[in-house]
């Protein structure tokens, strides 16, 4: 807030000051002959006064009564000058001859001299003197008090919208994080009410067309878990029984679909879960060597290729971190599972732990991921091109279910390029509190 007042207060101020110097100026340019004539009106009697003075004595006293009227008008200027001595522009001498006054404009359009003409070689000249200083600080005081009065002015303004915009900010910003049901709740009588209003009924409409989204797959998921269950145990009874060779391939071919389709039910489902905002992930302190032995492990079971060597580097400033265990887990087990698909034959998991948070990577051997496409893969359902084949490529979501998992716990899943050749999956949880 204090940023934008300042900044709006700096182009009031500059754009006051200009305004102060240069539209003064422009007016009495354009009426310079209005001021001229206003000055003279003003003047007249008081020059008239001052030419009878001269005139009343002869040429020879007129050194005295310029001395006598200096004295009397201080702290104003009086000078008798001739009339070539004085330095006149053409048209000031001009004017002399028809025995009117010079006028000379200061700031403002103020008179700041003023020569009247005496005789055909006399003009008495006056010349108002500048301000003294104690003056020009009290117009400097006001004109600071003015400048106060447009910041306390600015300020009084700018408050409530600063506060209904940072309302706006924190509700799109719990929006970002997932929390649907957040709203401005700014009212209408508000300077940014319509677009508190238009705001809310954006939240609304995506609240609305995401928890239909969301009941939409948790239904159909549901929903296809039963018959697949039925078609499994139906095509299980029928491998019981005696069957030629073809037709148990056959069956035990559809098996496999069927589980296939299964498997990919409950990704969707887990998927389904990490975009609901209600399940907030349960961080617990864990003892960080035994729980990626506790990963590892259970990714050993898993690997077809007894070749695959799978290294482990920690580097632990802290024993012990808070993470969710099975949010973590899951996102850990879908990247080895990921590795051990495209590898060669060596996986490298590393940990660092320190102050901020805890970094856990995943590298590989392979043929890596090219960089235009290094976000793209954490999209549901996309397979590079090398992975389109289901028995190798997955169903595209398990990177997608670890990047959500670690958003969930305000962390961070990237894809790089790995020391190794292939490619490298940064895990980045950040330390609580």
């Amino acid at each position: 807030m204090f940023r934008a007042l300042l900044r709006l207060y700096l182009i009031t101020i500059v754009t006051y000051s200009a305004a102060i110097y240069l539209i003064p100026k422009l007016v009495i340019k354009v009426f310079e002959h209005r001021y001229m004539n206003y000055n003279v009106e003003q003047s007249g009697g008081q020059q008239k006064l001052i030419v009878e003075h001269y005139l009343r004595v002869p040429v020879e006293h007129w050194s005295e009564v310029t001395a006598q009227l200096g004295r009397d008008f201080a702290p104003l200027k009086v000078q008798l000058l001739l009339r070539q001595d004085a330095s006149y522009t053409p048209e000031e001498e001009h004017l002399l001859e028809q025995g009117k006054p010079v006028i000379r404009l200061g700031e403002w359009g103020w008179m700041d001299q003023i020569s009247s003409p005496v005789n055909d070689q006399f003009v008495v000249k006056l010349t108002i003197p500048p301000d003294p200083l104690d003056m020009n600080l009290l117009y400097w005081s006001m004109n600071v008090l003015i400048g106060a009065a447009l910041l306390a002015c600015l300020l009084f303004w700018l408050r409530p919208h600063w506060r209904d915009l940072e309302r706006l900010k924190t509700t799109a910003v719990q929006l970002g994080r997932g929390n649907l049901a957040e709203r401005t709740h700014i009212p209408a009588r508000s300077n940014i009410g319509s677009l508190a209003t238009v705001f809310d009924t954006m939240a609304d409409d995506i609240e609305r067309l995401l928890n239909q989204q969301r009941d939409l797959l948790n239904a159909v998921s549901h929903e296809l878990r039963t018959p697949l269950t039925r078609l499994d145990f139906g095509l299980a009874l029928a491998l019981s029984e005696d069957l030629p060779q073809a037709s148990r391939e056959r069956l035990q071919s559809l098996v496999a679909h069927i589980r296939e389709l299964d498997e990919l039910v409950l990704e969707l489902l887990s998927y389904s879960r990490l975009q609901n905002p209600a399940q907030l992930p349960e961080r617990v302190e864990v003892v960080l060597d035994e729980f990626i032995d506790s990963v590892l492990g259970s990714v050993d079971d898993e690997l077809e290729n007894p070749e695959i060597v799978i290294d482990v580097a920690l580097d632990c400033a802290v024993e012990r971190v808070s993470l969710d265990p099975r949010l973590t887990a899951r996102a850990l087990q879908n990247l080895l599972r990921n590795a051990t698909r495209y590898c060669d034959k060596r996986i490298q998991v590393g940990v660092k732990v320190c102050a901020n948070g805890c970094e856990i990577w995943v590298d590989d051997d392979g043929i890596g991921i090219p960089v235009d496409q290094r976000e793209r893969i954490f999209e549901p359902f996309y397979r590079l091109d090398r992975s389109r084949d289901r028995a190798t490529g997955g169903f595209g979501l398990g990177l997608a279910i670890s990047r959500r998992a670690m958003e969930a716990q305000g962390g961070t899943l990237t894809a790089l390029a790995s020391p190794l050749g292939g490619a490298r999956f940064r895990v980045w949880l950040p330390s609580v509190g």
